[in-house]
């Protein structure tokens, strides 16, 4: 609407990607600040609370708090998108597909906890996996057939290591789900996925501006790709419904994202990231994830090589826990951490 308003009355100010960006935040966290009270009293009525998985008893407390508050945001990000992008350009419609599209899956994983009133029901974890691969296929699809590089990047080097042509779908298919997981594994304790999720966003869609600008692109040694830039916009617009929905979520929580939202917020990560073909970055940008997904993957591994475990509990958050750090001090120790991998993420962007 904004875009279309500036090519209408030739006003230059809304064409520009980065003030179309501050009122896509802006709009999103107020919608978001806005509609999650009225959301809290439908699901406290209909009892739409967070089932606690048997194995982590320290929980058991949480038991009440509604679930499924990743839809309140995820809906005032594509509000805001719909206001304030460029409804033409083909990379918005890959991010609003991908948002919209993990976003469903992971609902109706939720849907199926809720009304099971069991942590362990929903989506089959080989039904969901095949679902978000369809939807990765289709996303990765899209961008590829309207010529997207598939060109292969990695930091510290300016020029491409190859061109992975039609085996790029094969290899971004598995960056989403990578990073899907991981995000959804990361979301264990109040707010523990929000921040990160809030400072990878900002990260990723300051590196997808450069990618879409001539100029700063030339400037940094980074490739070109004109219009990925103003995907720009849906990463603002999804950082701020996130902070709208931190107000509620941090601890201690009134409301859990549930795999509604860190589903979508993985998948688009995992978007951002290919757009900035930052893929290889995206481990040091979404750190925190990473050591998550890592946990678990020893501390199955090992179980199932040594029967024994290397951590307390996987994943590691609540090793922690059971160590008997505080809950908040464990969430504030791993923003502090994500904060700090993404200014050297930066810091190695630059450096070509």
């Amino acid at each position: 609407m904004l875009y279309e308003l500036s090519q209408l009355l030739d006003i230059n100010l809304f064409g520009y990607i980065s003030v179309r960006a501050g009122f896509a935040f802006f709009i999103s966290f107020m919608l978001t600040l806005l509609v999650m009270p009225k959301y809290l009293a439908w699901a406290i009525s209909k009892k739409a609370n967070q089932p606690i998985s048997k194995y982590v008893p320290a929980h058991e407390g949480k038991r009440h708090t509604p679930t499924m508050g990743g839809a309140i945001f995820l809906i005032a990000t594509l509000i805001s998108a719909l206001v304030t992008t460029n409804l033409e350009n083909v990379y918005v419609w890959g991010g609003l597909i991908t948002l919209l599209g993990f976003g469903l899956v992971g609902f109706q994983d939720d849907l199926g906890k809720v009304i099971s009133k069991d942590n362990l029901e929903g989506l089959s974890a080989r039904g969901k996996m095949g679902l978000l691969a369809v939807i990765a296929t289709l996303v990765t699809g899209i961008i590829v057939y309207s010529g997207f590089s598939t060109e292969f990047y990695i930091p510290f080097y300016k020029k491409p290591l190859f061109d992975m042509g039609y085996f790029a779908i094969l290899f971004w298919v598995l960056v989403f789900l990578a990073t899907t997981n991981a995000v959804n594994l990361t979301d264990g304790l109040d707010g523990l996925a929000t921040v990160p999720s809030v400072i990878a966003l900002f990260s990723l869609s300051a590196i997808v501006y450069v990618t879409g600008h001539a100029i700063f692109s030339s400037y940094l040694l980074v490739p070109n790709i004109k219009g990925v830039g103003e995907v720009m916009i849906l990463a603002t617009a999804l950082a701020g419904g996130l902070l709208g929905f931190l107000w509620y979520n941090s601890y201690p929580a009134e409301v859990f994202m549930g795999d509604t939202g860190s589903l979508a917020i993985g998948g688009f990560l995992a978007y951002l990231a290919i757009l900035g073909k930052s893929e290889i970055l995206l481990i040091l940008i979404g750190l925190i994830f990473v050591i998550e997904t890592v946990s678990v993957i020893l501390q199955v591994g090992s179980f199932k090589l040594r029967q024994k475990r290397i951590f307390k509990m996987a994943p590691i958050h609540h090793h922690f826990e059971l160590k008997g750090w505080a809950e908040n001090k464990i969430i504030v120790r791993f923003w502090m951490i994500s904060f700090i991998a993404n200014i050297l993420a930066l810091i190695t962007f630059k450096f070509r």
